[in-house]
């Protein structure tokens, strides 16, 4: 069981309404680790002082801080920023969506939710980004190596010049 837990992925629900962080975090609990805050303050403290989450439910309607608030400082802060967001709200008029990934989100769905679209939505994104991550890491390691090698190189040359009498 712990070896489960381990490998389980962790998602962050963001609403202000017990009933829905209740609703969501069960549905997801059997998959996944699930966080929850219920204030666009608490999601933000969470994020900058916790391990950070593979993907976030955010509601969009809370008070101070909204949704919208939220999304910003994610997408402005470098580490945060690559964390997929999907909208999870009462808000279901078509401007609202357009506004919603013009900030960021990489899906939006409103409420009231189908349990079943929730799910496959969610694990859609995380595949997604599971994706990203190793594209990033194995570009990563590419452009280490080629570091690496032009160094050697570099240095073969050098020696090589230095060693033949090339370079005086």
């Amino acid at each position: 069981m712990l070896e489960n837990k381990i490998n389980k992925q962790t998602i962050l629900v963001v609403d202000d309404t017990p009933d829905n962080l209740f609703l969501v975090s069960n549905l997801l609990k059997d998959l996944y680790i699930v966080k929850v805050a219920n204030s666009g303050e608490k999601a933000l403290k969470y994020l900058f002082e916790s391990t950070t989450p593979d993907l976030i439910l955010l509601d969009i309607m809370m008070p101070v801080l909204s949704g919208y608030d939220v999304i910003k400082k994610i997408k402005e802060d470098a580490v945060l920023k690559d964390i997929p967001v999907i909208f999870l709200t009462a808000k279901n008029s078509i401007e609202d969506e357009k506004i919603g990934f013009e900030l960021g989100a990489v899906d939006y769905i409103t409420k009231p939710i189908s349990p079943s679209i929730l799910k496959a939505r969610v694990k859609t994104q995380l595949e997604n980004k599971a994706a990203s991550d190793f594209l990033k890491d194995k570009n990563q390691f590419l452009e280490d190596e080629i570091e690496k090698r032009t160094k050697e190189v570099c240095c073969y040359s050098k020696c090589y010049y230095f060693c033949n009498g090339i370079f005086g």
